[in-house]
């Protein structure tokens, strides 16, 4: 007979094994980046208030571009810099744009940090970046293709779309290599930047607050479309399109990097193309 202190202790017998029992001492579990926020769900337990829903939608909006823009050409024109004469100049569109980007950016940082949500979520997730830029880079061709079969569609299906002859942005990347490469840099900065970073945060905003992700994306691609129908009637259409393709592809991939990429790359292309083509 087995001596009693040889016999398994009751207490070491019957205790259940833990997920804590596989973690080394001293070390934590891995964290997706795409983890729920607690304070997120802690929102979402209860039902939202319509002050909620109004402070969102006045973010929304304080992030559009728009009121930023009113604010900053007179600070523009008010510091000395001529403002355009009835046609776009990129001595006065390209700070516009550059300190819109950066105004905007940092009143979306400052709004969902105070919202205790996370950045990285938000804009990046937990897929592989590099990987994630690649598959950016691989839509560039295809969307700027398709772009160009549209374009083409549209002018032999509904010419009257077709109401400005010239553009009056690609207009400014005709004006030399030096111009044309500064506003390529515009473009990549003020559009695939910032729109990316712009409709991940809308988006975000949609999806938890404002009606859900398929209503932010139609209602942001239709804003995205409006706001170039300066370019022409056929420029807002294809934009609208091009808006409502980089939303899924944020809505499925949860990082901005495809759609940035993509943007970006799509705008550089096209003012490079018109500045060597020479043609509108």
């Amino acid at each position: 007979m087995p001596h009693s202190s040889d016999a398994p202790s009751p207490s070491e017998d019957s205790r259940q094994a833990t997920p804590e029992d596989s973690i080394p001492a001293g070390s934590a579990p891995d964290i997706p980046a795409d983890a729920p926020n607690p304070a997120d769900a802690r929102r979402r337990d209860g039902p939202i208030r319509p002050a909620d829903r109004l402070a969102v939608a006045l973010e929304v909006l304080a992030c559009s571009g728009v009121p930023t823009q009113l604010l900053i050409a007179p600070l523009l024109v008010a510091s000395g810099l001529p403002p355009p004469a009835g046609a776009h100049t990129l001595s006065f569109v390209a700070p516009l744009l550059l300190l819109d980007t950066a105004l905007v950016v940092a009143m979306m940082v400052f709004f969902t940090r105070v919202r205790g949500e996370s950045l990285r979520t938000v804009w990046l997730g937990s897929r592989p970046r590099v990987r994630e830029a690649l598959l950016g880079v691989a839509t560039i061709p295809v969307v700027f293709i398709s772009v160009v079969a549209l374009l083409n569609l549209l002018r032999l299906l509904a010419p009257g779309l077709r109401n400005v002859p010239v553009n009056p942005m690609e207009q400014m990347a005709t004006q030399g290599l030096g111009d044309a490469l500064l506003f390529a840099f515009v473009a990549i900065v003020g559009g695939g930047v910032r729109e990316e970073l712009q409709r991940a945060f809308m988006l975000h905003r949609f999806e938890r607050y404002l009606g859900g992700p398929m209503t932010g994306a139609i209602v942001l691609s239709i804003a995205f479309g409006l706001g170039h129908l300066p370019q022409g009637y056929d420029a807002g259409v294809i934009t609208g399109a091009l808006g409502a393709f980089w939303a899924v592809v944020y809505l499925r991939r949860r990082s901005v990097l495809v759609p940035m990429v993509s943007h970006a790359g799509f705008n550089a292309l096209e003012v490079l193309s018109v500045a060597l083509l020479k043609t509108p």
